[in-house]
């Protein structure tokens, strides 16, 4: 069953409407017709709807039954550090497959990369649109928030909407992911913070335990940039029991 997102703006809980673009793909690229199933995502929620009406820019669908959801209940962020090329892409594109709630685009004091407010802007949107097509693809109900990248000096402000931040570090040697369940076995809102291909300086790791934040090991091997933040939510994912 194909899926998609409802305009917020044209829809109402009796009818959904295709935003343009999936107007364009369910009509050009899937040849939808009036009667075809489909599934709609509109205001958080999943529903199998119908195609009931097909203009020449514009598909209407009527909800038929809902959907379960398909959110986590803990709701992670990923603090990331910024890398290099576009390891970045991947990065979005995986962790909202996983369920990520927001991604926080760092750039760390060993950070390769350094953008300017233009490529920023630039950078952000097109990481917005990755998010939202792997939230589609996925069956996420909400599309993750991927951030303009911050500065590491703006996360303590940031930090006060999670209620414990894990800061995953190759020089820590012991407490990994599961001794820190067992330390806070209920949570609703976690920070995960990934550095760099450079790592974490050990300045930045005294800023972060000075606003509460706990270090901890993912094991003996060193884990890229790129697969550390993925390899992170993945454990307290299965830890807090959000693989069940």
């Amino acid at each position: 069953m194909h899926r998609f997102y409802a305009d917020p703006e044209r829809s109402d809980e009796k009818r959904f409407v295709l935003t343009p673009e999936d107007t364009q793909h369910a009509l050009k690229v899937l040849r939808m017709r009036v009667g075809d199933d489909a599934e709609i995502i509109f205001r958080e929620s999943r529903f199998h709807a119908v195609l009931e009406r097909i203009e020449e820019d514009r598909v209407e669908l009527s909800p038929r039954s809902p959907l379960p959801p398909t959110e986590p209940r803990l709701a992670v962020t990923l603090f990331q550090g910024v890398p290099k090329g576009d390891k970045m892409d991947w990065v979005i594109q995986k962790n909202v497959e996983m369920g990520i709630a927001r991604i926080v685009p760092v750039e760390f004091s060993r950070c390769v990369v350094r953008l300017n407010d233009r490529e920023a802007a630039k950078k952000q949107e097109r990481w917005q649109k990755i998010a939202r097509e792997a939230g589609k693809q996925s069956g996420r109900c909400r599309i993750p928030e991927v951030a303009v990248p911050v500065s590491v000096s703006s996360l303590p402000v940031l930090f006060s909407s999670c209620e414990q931040v894990a800061v995953p570090w190759e020089e820590c040697t012991e407490g990994g992911p599961l001794f820190y369940v067992r330390r806070h076995p209920s949570l609703s809102s976690l920070g995960i913070v990934i550095g760099p291909e450079g790592g974490i300086s050990p300045e930045e790791i005294d800023l972060f335990r000075s606003c509460g934040c706990e270090t901890l090991t993912l094991g003996k091997r060193i884990l890229r940039t790129e697969t550390a933040g993925l390899a992170a939510l993945s454990v307290f994912f299965g830890l807090y029991g959000e693989m069940e």
